[in-house]
Order: C-alpha cells, then structure tokens, then sequence
C-alpha cells in the first residue's frame, strides 16, 4: 500500500517526511512530486512502508495532524487512473 499525503507545506523536504514516518516504521521510499514549470513542490507526497500494520497506524494518527502550520491530509492513495485512449 501506498499513503498520500496531502496539504503539505511547501518547505516540507523528503528528509522531513521520512522522519515523522520513520516513527512508525521502516520507510521504503518517499515521493514528492515537483511541478514541471515551476520547478516547485506540488504540496503533496506519496509514502511507502515495510508492513501494512505501520501504514494504517500512520494514516489513523496522522490525518488531521497539523506540521508546519497545515493541517494533513493523509490516506491509502488510490491507483493513477490513466485516460482512455481515443481512436480516430
């Protein structure tokens, strides 16, 4: 399972998020998007996590939670949905 995090501030760095998940387990990887015209942060990131035990507990504690001055958005993400080709 993925987490998504949403909301996050636009000073928040890898090295953050990885430490306030590391407190609920192994982090196996953090994304956060960066959008392509600006260069900057997209204001959400995507975390994994060794077990699914640690995840929902991050997700049950975590959502709602403010850091740094924003209130967290943090749930399962939902698989990237991709558009339907057209045939012309």
């Amino acid at each position: 399972m993925t987490i998504y995090i949403g909301n996050l501030s636009y000073q928040a760095t890898e090295e953050d998020i990885r430490e306030v998940f590391t407190e609920y387990g192994t982090v196996q990887r953090v994304v956060l998007p960066i959008d392509r015209e600006t260069g900057r942060m997209r204001g959400f990131a995507f975390v994994e996590m060794a077990g699914d035990g640690e995840e929902e507990k991050a997700i049950t504690d975590l959502d709602g939670a403010e850091w740094m001055g924003r209130q967290l958005k943090v749930n399962k993400a939902k698989p990237k949905e991709t558009a339907p080709r057209r045939s012309f």
